[in-house]
């Protein structure tokens, strides 16, 4: 075939720039199973040391997004995907149904992530799918509609939630003193809920837990004046879950669904829950008792005067204590990347 002549002399060349433009035309005239044979090539001729990954990365991301379910379904298995900028199970969730894409999808954790984005994105998934992420794949009455992502041709567009949000500032006086909390869950869950951001990226993540109010927070965090604007507990959620789902500046994007399960993490560790997080999925509690976490939790924005920062996480949250006469435990989430 004329198509397999000119891919055999791109590949033997390693043209990169030929080969993108071959897949554009593959995708013009929607010929998917050129496009195929393109990423099934090119991928090939790493292993004679022709770096021309890229090309095996835009086709596996075409297909994903453009091509029909069969074909789209095929880039979804364990070997594809590792450079590309979002989790493929993401990309083909935005254009495909669940009703379409199930009958081509294998059983395995890929099916089961593609069912957990398919329902942050309003489908039902009546089929019997095995949660992945140990969490429902259905969303709770308690939780949002969560901010996703658009995926184009060559690229991904995520813009903060908070980026849209308008609010009163109030100034608040901080705690230069304050009684903090040696709690290793709650700091191990804020630093898996941002690790691209600090460690594939330029990133910095600090949490603080103290005994008292948001002051004494954001002063043991070492700030000397803050502004709070108030949150709600679902605008909170939003944004935990996008900063789970983001790669940061510079990392690799991980996706909403699992942007989600790293907020219902962070959910249980602010309540103490995470010891206790099989047995209490287990009896069909867990759900229940993060929704009354989240709701029961009064939640801040805060500003420290510093400039404004593409990828940030800056929240303060009370939590409710059971006994009503014990000094409240305040908690500080401060992370920040940028692209500089």
């Amino acid at each position: 075939m004329i198509v397999d002549d000119e891919l055999d002399g791109l590949i033997a060349r390693a043209d990169l720039d030929g080969l993108v433009r071959l897949i554009d035309a593959r995708c013009t005239t929607r010929d998917w199973d050129s496009l195929v044979r393109v990423r099934n090539r090119s991928r090939a001729a790493l292993e004679s040391g022709r770096q021309i990954w890229p090309a095996a990365t835009l086709a596996e991301h075409r297909l994903a997004l453009l091509a029909d379910p069969e074909h789209a379904a095929l880039v979804l298995d364990e070997d594809s995907g590792r450079f590309a900028i979002g989790p493929l199970t993401e990309v083909v969730a935005q254009n495909h149904t669940w009703s379409q894409l199930a009958p081509h999808l294998p059983v395995g954790p890929r099916r089961s992530f593609v069912a957990y984005e398919r329902a942050l994105r309003g489908d039902s998934i009546t089929d019997d799918v095995f949660a992945a992420l140990d969490i429902p794949i259905a969303l709770c009455d308690w939780e949002t509609e969560y901010s996703l992502p658009t995926y184009h041709d060559v690229g991904v567009e995520a813009p903060s939630p908070a980026d849209t949000w308008t609010h009163e500032w109030s100034t608040v006086s901080t705690i230069a003193s304050a009684e903090i909390v040696d709690d290793s869950w709650v700091s191990d869950a804020f630093r898996s809920l941002v690790e691209p951001w600090t460690s594939s990226s330029n990133g910095r993540a600090e949490s603080i837990v103290v005994d008292g109010g948001p002051g004494a927070a954001l002063g043991a965090l070492g700030l000397s004046t803050a502004q709070l604007a108030p949150l709600t507990p679902v605008e909170a959620l939003d944004w935990l879950v996008w900063c789970g789902s983001s790669g940061g500046a510079h990392g690799r994007r991980r996706g909403t669904a699992s942007g989600r399960f790293s907020a219902w993490w962070m959910l249980a560790a602010l309540g103490g829950l995470v010891d206790d997080w099989d047995e209490l999925r287990d009896t069909g509690e867990l759900s229940t008792l993060l929704g009354e976490l989240l709701h029961g939790a009064t939640w801040w924005r805060f500003h420290d005067g510093a400039r404004p920062h593409a990828y940030e996480m800056s929240i303060v949250v009370e939590v409710l204590e059971n006994d009503e006469s014990a000094t409240p435990l305040s908690v500080a989430l401060l992370a920040r990347d940028h692209p500089g």
